[in-house]
């Protein structure tokens, strides 16, 4: 079920994201140089679906790093906890060893 819930939303996001590619294949300028736009130094010409499909990759990258930091605290912690717990003892007897042929 959960295969074709993804496929079903999964089909329609690609095609989306195909189409906005396919609708902004003009070129834009990028410049770097906030103090003089205008100058050729630091500034590169690439299709406007790069520039949209960088900044969605750099959000969620960007997204991801904040949220994997902003949880460290209780990954600490549960590493902590395993040192002090000790596993627990097994339970009943314990599985024959098995057995070798050839």
């Amino acid at each position: 079920m959960r295969r074709v819930l993804s496929l079903i939303i999964g089909i329609p996001v690609c095609v989306l994201v195909v189409a906005l590619a396919v609708a902004n294949r003009r070129l834009v300028t990028l410049s770097f140089n906030p103090f003089s736009p205008d100058t050729g130094a630091l500034s590169v010409s690439v299709p406007l679906f790069a520039v949209i499909f960088a900044a969605l990759i750099l959000g969620v990258v960007l997204g991801g790093a904040v949220a994997w930091f902003g949880q460290g605290r209780f990954r600490r912690e549960a590493r902590r906890a395993r040192r002090i717990v000790p596993p627990p003892a097994p339970s009943g007897p314990a599985l024959p060893a098995p057995v070798r042929r050839g």
